[in-house]
């Protein structure tokens, strides 16, 4: 079965001849796969969560200690603006708890509360059963190919992105 993407290619192929297609065989793919992933309602969205801020509660949960607002957005991929603006919604919540630093006040150290700790725990093995089954059409020996690429991949995109390319 043909996918909505090779459509596109031979459109590009049409309109130029010879172009090279392979970068947007895999980027546009990655980039539909992005696309139809946000709109599928999952364990998340049913829990009244994004991904976004998912991410910053499983951070607390896996590290199991305080972070910083600046460790938070190292731990969870993030700018320190969108941190700060996941981390209020995420507090009038009650999932998340702030204490400032007894010895530098401008210091703030974050963690789970009791509800925020709950929810990740109730959370993470269904996601992780619907993510298996999104993924349910590879084999697990094409899941480990494809997680390899992809992490050769990012490993490349993080070295180069915000440096001009060649």
């Amino acid at each position: 079965m043909e996918d909505v993407v090779a459509g596109v290619l031979r459109q590009w192929e049409r309109a130029y001849p010879g172009l090279d297609t392979g970068p947007i065989a895999v980027l546009g793919r990655i980039n539909r796969c992005a696309a139809l992933l946000q709109q599928t309602p999952d364990p998340l969205t049913r829990a009244g969560l994004t991904r976004a801020e998912f991410d910053i509660l499983g951070a607390l949960r896996r590290v199991e200690a305080e972070l910083t607002p600046t460790q938070l957005a190292r731990e969870s991929f993030a700018s320190g603006a969108a941190v700060t603006k996941r981390l209020r919604l995420l507090e009038e919540r009650g999932l998340v708890s702030r204490r400032t630093d007894d010895r530098d006040r401008r210091v703030v150290h974050l963690s789970l509360t009791d509800a925020g700790r709950e929810l990740v725990d109730g959370l993470i093995q269904e996601l992780v059963a619907y993510d298996r089954a999104l993924l349910s059409g590879l084999t697990p020996a094409e899941q480990d190919r494809l997680a390899e690429a992809l992490a050769g991949l990012l490993n490349t995109l993080e070295g180069t992105i915000g440096r001009p390319l060649r």
